[in-house]
């Protein structure tokens, strides 16, 4: 089986799952694959996969995790991490049909369960891929080791951010365990669970775009920022202060982001669009609220190179902090070529008994919109978006 530990999954899917349980219990949503490279599956694909989805339900936090979670994952309450502890997939939430190579997935069901599956689930498609075709990674050391020099010489504090594409457990292990060897104290951890209690290093992660969406799908766009936020704020106090800025753009989002909200979040993410106009964009609104940029963090994350990073670098050249987190690069630059794929919210309802709306997400990159399409133009319309006035 390929999956074979519970806590192999990102920090942020259970900070998040944390703050549904909390405030959303019932809610229900789905989400669906999306294959944007197009890949053709390989004949059979959906049977094995469907094996290692079922083989999925057997895994159980072990008494070592949960030790680990307790102690570095200090924002979360007993109350949750018991929760954990006795935490089940159910595979029927996750409906797979492939038609000669191409693979359709659909989870549905309460929000706080199926809100674990994302991240393992790609993981999972992209390891059984490439087992599949017989596509063997090559250079895999000697690659992690040149990237963790070249970022500890231009002094880049980074983290891994590489579990969803990633070539294959094996990869993300070994690849993890050099930049801890290698990157020094510019290494700053990883976003999954069990590689950062294997490794003693920091578990990193905040929130997801889909906490954004399912705001703007059941409270409306123009409110779904303020409502996301204040919402955050209420069940973490300020712990897990790093924001996404951009699903349904980084303009709409400022105008959003009051005061009070920006001295309490440590800073934001970038995920989308250009990164050296989003820093001038972002220090100019902490610099009009009489905010010091060096006291907040941009962290980068949208496909990062070294050559990307040595760029961002210095052009921020001590204005404000800056972090990065690199995810495909790290984990899967391994001689194959990585498989294009998002899992990404597509309907929300606040209970069963709730119609269905459409969640949508947005970018600042323009064109790079995922949702009903229908729905797209009308959070554009409501939020008077231009894509033109962005390019």
């Amino acid at each position: 089986m390929i999956l074979t530990h519970f806590s192999d999954n990102d920090l942020y899917k259970f900070s998040v799952m944390l703050a549904i349980q909390r405030l959303y219990p019932r809610a229900v949503v789905r989400y669906e694959f999306m294959n944007r490279g197009n890949t053709s599956f390989p004949e059979g694909f959906v049977e094995k996969l469907a094996k290692e989805i079922k083989h999925m339900e057997k895994l159980k936090m072990t008494k070592k995790e949960k030790e680990f979670i307790t102690k570095r994952c200090y924002f979360f309450d007993p109350a949750f991490i018991d929760f954990l502890e006795g935490y089940q997939y159910d595979s029927s939430e996750v409906r797979i049909t492939q038609i000669n190579g191409t693979l359709k997935i659909l989870i549905e069901g309460y929000w706080y369960r199926t809100v674990l599956w994302e991240v393992p689930l790609m993981a999972l498609i992209s390891e059984l891929y490439f087992k599949m075709t017989g596509i063997k990674p090559v250079n895999v050391i000697e690659k992690a080791v040149e990237k963790a020099e070249i970022l500890k010489r231009i002094q880049a504090d980074h983290s891994d951010f590489g579990t969803r594409r990633r070539f294959s457990f094996e990869v993300h292990d070994k690849v993890v365990g050099t930049l801890k060897k290698y990157a020094g104290k510019y290494f700053k951890g990883t976003s999954n669970v069990y590689l950062a209690m294997k490794y003693k290093t920091t578990p990193i992660g905040t929130m997801p775009h889909e906490w954004f969406m399912f705001h703007g799908a059941l409270y409306g766009y123009q409110s779904a920022t303020m409502k996301a936020l204040e919402a955050w704020v209420e069940v973490y106090q300020g712990s897990l202060g790093i924001t996404l800025t951009d699903t349904y753009t980084t303009d709409v989002f400022l105008k959003s982001f009051n005061l009070k909200q920006a001295k309490l979040f440590d800073g934001v993410r970038w995920d989308s669009g250009d990164a050296l106009k989003f820093i001038d964009k972002t220090i100019g609104f902490y610099e009009q609220n009489r905010i010091d940029p060096l006291s907040k963090t941009i962290v980068f994350s949208d496909s990062l190179n070294t050559d990307q990073v040595r760029q961002i670098k210095e052009y921020v050249a001590g204005r404000i902090h800056d972090a990065y987190g690199i995810g495909t690069y790290f984990t899967n630059d391994v001689g194959a070529k990585p498989l294009n794929m998002v899992i990404k919210l597509t309907n929300v309802k606040m209970n069963e008994n709730s119609e269905w709306q459409y969640a949508v997400k947005l970018s600042d990159t323009p064109g790079k919109h995922t949702g009903n399409l229908h729905e797209i133009e009308l959070s554009k319309e409501t939020l008077n978006i231009s894509e033109n006035s962005r390019e």
